[in-house]
C-alpha cells in the first residue's frame, strides 16, 4: 500500500508530544513515506492465501506502548508487577526495556498479534535520544532485535515478512507450522543454526600426506635354517655321496 510522505512538522510535533528525538534513519524513511504496509500471497488450490505481511506503522500510529486494559481490572497484575529483575544487560545484548518509567516504548509493527516489534528509549535525560529495536513477544519477554531502524528495515525485507519471522531471533524460535513456510521461502536462513552445528560434515577429511605416500617394496621371503645352497652344490654333494659308498660296498682293492 503506497502512501504519501509525512510532513516534517508531523515529526516535529511527535517529537515533542513523546519528549524524544526520532532516530535520523526512521526520520528519513518518513520523510520519503509515511508508513509501510505490503502483503504477499501465495497460491494454493488456486485461490491466494496472504502469507507475508511487511508493516511499518505511520507516525500517527507510532504510538506508546501502554498497559492494556485487561490490566486495569480490580486486583490484576500491571506490566510493573511483571517486571524481571533479572534481566540486566550483558555482553551480548543490551540492558531490556522496562514497562515503568526508566523506558519508553513506541509499536512499530503489531505482528498480526504475534507479538510486537518496539521503537525503545532508555530515559536517561529530559529528552530521550538513545534507541534500539525490541521484539515482544505474546508471554511479554523481550528480545534484542538492532541498534538502529535501518537494520531493522534490512532485517524484515530479508524475511520477506514471513509469519513469526521474528521468533528466530529468540531461544524458542519459531513454530513448526513457521518453519515449513521458511525452508520454502527462506530456507538458508532456518537451517543456519544446523549448519553452524554441523560444519564437521562439510570438512575434507582427506589425508595428502598418507594417499601419495610412496609404497615400499615387499622383500622376497628367506627360509628358516640358514641360507639356501646353489642347485651346483646339491649335485656335487650327491654324487659325492655316491662314490663312497659304492667303494664302500665293493671289492677292496689290492695292494
Amino acid at each position: 500500500m503506497e502512501k504519501e510522505p509525512a510532513e516534517r512538522h508531523m515529526i516535529a510535533s511527535w517529537e515533542l508530544k513523546n519528549d524524544c528525538a526520532m532516530p535520523e534513519d526512521l526520520k528519513n524513511f518518513y520523510l520519503m513515506t509515511n508508513g509501510f504496509h505490503m502483503v504477499w500471497s501465495v497460491k494454493l488450490d488456486d485461490q491466494p492465501v496472504p502469507l507475508g505481511c511487511l508493516m511499518i506503522n505511520s507516525i500517527g500510529h507510532l504510538t506508546q506502548l501502554t498497559q492494556s486494559a485487561v490490566y486495569t481490572l480490580p486486583n490484576s497484575p500491571t506490566l510493573e508487577d511483571l517486571e524481571d529483575e533479572e534481566d540486566e544487560a550483558n555482553e551480548d545484548q543490551p540492558e531490556k526495556p522496562h514497562f515503568d518509567s526508566r523506558s519508553l516504548i513506541f509499536e512499530l509493527d503489531s505482528c498480526n498479534g504475534n507479538g510486537k516489534v518496539c521503537l525503545v528509549y532508555r530515559k536517561t535525560s529530559p529528552v530521550a535520544k538513545e534507541s534500539k529495536i525490541w521484539f515482544l513477544d505474546r508471554a511479554l519477554y523481550w528480545h534484542f532485535l538492532t541498534d538502529s531502524f535501518t537494520a531493522y528495515y534490512r532485517l524484515l525485507i530479508t524475511h520477506l515478512g514471513l509469519p513469526q519471522w521474528q521468533y528466530a531471533f529468540t531461544n524458542y524460535g519459531v513454530s513448526p507450522q513457521a518453519k515449513q513456510w521458511f525452508n520454502m521461502y527462506k530456507p538458508i536462513t532456518c537451517n543456519t543454526p544446523v549448519l553452524t552445528e554441523e560444519t564437521d560434515y562439510f570438512i575434507n577429511k582427506l589425508d595428502p600426506s598418507k594417499v601419495f605416500k610412496n609404497k615400499t617394496k615387499a622383500s622376497a621371503p628367506t627360509k628358516r635354517g640358514g641360507t639356501p645352497n646353489p642347485p651346483g652344490s646339491q649335485k656335487g654333494s650327491s654324487s659325492s655321496s655316491s662314490t663312497k659308498s659304492s667303494s664302500a660296498s665293493g671289492n677292496p682293492v689290492r695292494k
